[in-house]
């Protein structure tokens, strides 16, 4: 019982901005709102289409879930009521995964990428076989 009154406690306190694990926390979470833009930025510059539409949402949830970390962070510490309860973290990283997960199962499922023909040597019978008629 004790465990779920750890998890649940509205207003756990004790967390200060100079706290090394606040600090990690907020840190992590800005780095993942700005990975956001490293993201759409590699996106715009691919070339192959299906990688182009597999990663078209990992720009927008890693912003997302960069955002929603550092606002429960910042909860926290100011003490903010139900927004600073320990269980919104282990919903967090529950969705954090889950995503990973079927984004990952996703790609190795769906991603191929289609490769030039290359012929490998001239057949000198080549010239002597029926081919298509020129309009």
């Amino acid at each position: 019982m004790e465990f779920l009154s750890y998890l649940f406690w509205p207003n756990p306190g004790n967390a200060t901005y100079q706290s090394p694990k606040a600090m990690a926390l907020l840190i992590a979470c800005v780095v993942l709102a700005i990975f956001s833009v490293g993201i759409r930025l590699w996106r715009r510059n691919l070339q192959n289409p299906v990688t182009k539409k597999l990663s078209a949402s990992w720009g927008s949830a890693a912003f997302w879930f960069g955002l929603s970390g550092a606002v429960m962070v910042v909860a926290r510490v100011e003490q903010i009521q139900f927004l600073a309860m320990r269980f919104l973290w282990v919903l967090w990283a529950a969705f954090a995964c889950l995503y990973l997960f079927f984004q990952l199962r996703r790609f190795r499922q769906k991603h191929y990428e289609v490769l030039p023909k290359v012929k490998l040597a001239e057949d000198p019978r080549e010239k002597y076989l029926p081919t298509k008629k020129k309009h």
